[in-house]
Parts: C-alpha cells; structure tokens; sequence
C-alpha cells in the first residue's frame, strides 16, 4: 500500500493498529440498533425507529407456583408468546432470590424463590426485572446477599436492588432500534419498621426507595442527559384501592418534570387506570401476574401493556387481557377481550390522565 507524503507514518501506523484492536460487538437476542461512530467535532447521529416494551405485573413463585420452576422454559405459560414479541419485557419479581435466609420479623407473608426463577423469566422473553418492592428482602440481610449473588452469577439484568445506593438506582441501559433506554426501579411502598434497614444507602445494600424523592428524582435527572427514553418503574399504590392513592398522584408528575418519559408499575394486586400526563405515560397499577392466589372477578384480572416508543414519545399503548389460572395469566378471546379490554379504559376515570397526549 503506498500513502500519500503529506501523511506522517507513524500517524498511520497507530491508525491501523486502533483499528485491529477495536473489540466485537456482542450478538442480541432482541434486535438492538447501532450507534454510528462520530468524529470528536461532530455530534452522534443515530437512525431512530420506533420500538416496543412490554409490562407485565407482580411475579413470584411461591406456593402452586414453585413446581413450575422445575421446567424454567415452560414456567410463566403461554403469556410469554405475548412478552417475546416485544422489544423489551419488563415484569416486577416480588420476591427474595434466596433459598435459605431468615424470614423478616412480624411479616405475614414473605416470599423467596431459587436463582431458577432469572432462568424462567428469561427464557419467557423477559429482558429486565425490578427487585424494588415490599418482597425483595423477605429474608432480610443473608438474604440479599444471597439475592446479589445470584445476579451475579446469572448475569441477568435487575434494578431497583444492590449492594448499595449507586448500585441500586443504576439504570437498566439497552439501545434498541437507535433509541436509548434507561431503565429505573424504585419503591414507594415499605413497612414502616422496615424502611431504615431495607433501603440502600452509600455504604449498605438494600432497595431504591421512592420514598427517598430526592435520590429516585436525582437517578432520573442523571439518566435524561444521555437517554432518549427514560422509564421509571415503581412498586406503588395501596392494596385493592382501584384508584391511585396520594402518593402516587403526588410523585407522578415530579417523575415527569425530571424527565421521566414512562411511569409504570403496580402492587395494589388489582389493575389501575393507565394514560398520558401531557406527554409521559403513566400506569397507575399493573395488578398481579404470575401469583399463586387470585380471584377471577378482582385479582386474578390482569394482562400485558405494550407501548410503542419513539425516543420521548409514546406512540401508542396496547392492552393485552389475561386471567389468572392455575397461577399464570391466560389470554382472553373473543367478547370477553373486547369487554376486557373497555374495562381497563374506563380505570383511567379516576386518574387524571387522558387517552392521548
């Protein structure tokens, strides 16, 4: 090869030598879009096409639950055809990834599962789990440590959780289709004799608090400078009330003046209301999803919500009805989705939100 004289040539010999040390890429199992490299004078310019995420609700396996376990791929049922055509899957795991661990003191219901529940999750086409909730340290200390470890060794993507407060206020960061999404969890719902021990400081592992506004404000702020979508999912609401408490209508619109695009989670165990708030999307309460405990006409209601997004916008929501049966949702048919599918519109009464931006 013969280069031009006004080309130094050491200058291109440390040109060819960047150029074959630059590392592979890693394959995605998910179609992920590329980022195009970028002088040091010019700004990144990324083709932007629109993608879809898909929630689900509240998860555990406890009880009936646990057998299913033994058959990872087969575990969340058939739900999963629903979570695997998405661009991204999110569900909230409720439950401490221990099988050892003492239960939290005075609590009556604590809920913990092997490190096979990451195997099921992603084997259904799930992509990224929340830990943040009134579960995620039913065994207290040892069992945090143990739910660590487990993340660790699966590798498998989990927010809301860490050894400490950086670690569990991280974002979740994946580009998909030219979009960058920062994913958040937090939790707004704690008992109270258990919020000190239970939430994530700078030198003690635990869980993103919500109740910590300043902190879960802070990550968000953070993750808007360098994201195009920015989701926050939340444990929040209160037990069996179909409409959102003041806590969740008081933190809502902060989330969206930091620069949340997407808040969306649950734990009232029944569905609420979903819409716009100007132009973020809000879901007030994804219900149960796979639970060991449900009633046909209140708690075993439930489904997949999947948004279509297009860097900050919201393009369209899409409400897939299911029915918990044998502890896993079941997709509705006929005129009982359609019916289905009007009553999760009319949930948005009591909100605030609106249908479009």
């Amino acid at each position: 090869m013969r280069f031009p004289r006004a080309v130094p040539v050491l200058a291109v010999l440390a040109s060819l030598a960047a150029c074959s040390s630059a590392p592979e890429q890693e394959p995605q199992s998910k179609q992920v879009g590329q980022e195009a490299a970028a002088s040091p004078t010019e700004k990144p310019t990324r083709e932007r096409r629109p993608y879809t995420i898909s929630f689900g609700g509240d998860v555990h396996f406890e009880g009936i639950l646990r057998p299913r376990l033994a058959n990872p791929r087969t575990a969340l049922g058939p739900i999963a055809n629903v979570l695997r055509k998405a661009d991204l899957s999110m569900v909230n795991l409720e439950t401490a990834i221990t099988t050892g661990g003492t239960p939290a003191p005075g609590k009556q219901f604590t809920f913990r599962a092997p490190a096979t529940a990451f195997t099921a999750l992603k084997a259904a086409g799930v992509d990224v789990v929340s830990m943040a909730n009134n579960h995620g340290m039913d065994y207290m200390e040892s069992g945090l440590a143990d739910s660590l470890a487990a993340i660790k060794r699966s590798k498998y993507p989990v927010v809301g959780i860490g050894k400490d407060a950086a670690e569990a206020y991280k974002p979740f960061r994946k580009t998909v289709n030219g979009n960058r999404v920062a994913i958040i969890g937090a939790t707004q719902v704690l008992d109270a004799e258990f919020i000190q021990s239970w939430t994530a400081t700078a030198d003690k592992g635990g869980l993103a608090s919500a109740k910590d506004e300043a902190s879960l404000l802070r990550a968000v702020r953070q993750a808007r400078k360098n994201s195009d979508t920015v989701i926050v999912h939340l444990h929040w609401g209160t037990e069996m009330q179909k409409c959102p408490n003041q806590a969740q209508l008081s933190l809502a619109p902060k989330l969206v003046k930091a620069g949340a695009d997407v808040v969306v989670g649950g734990h009232a165990h029944i569905l609420l209301g979903s819409g716009y708030l100007n132009n973020a999307y809000v879901s007030y309460g994804m219900g149960n999803f796979i639970f060991y405990n449900s009633n046909p006409a209140t708690t075993g209601r439930t489904g997949v919500l999947t948004l279509t997004i297009n860097g900050r916008k919201v393009l369209k929501d899409q409400w897939t009805p299911a029915t918990i049966q044998g502890g896993v949702p079941v997709q509705m048919t006929g005129s009982a989705r359609t019916q289905a599918v009007a009553d999760w519109k009319a949930l948005r009464s009591c909100t605030g939100l609106t249908a479009r931006p």
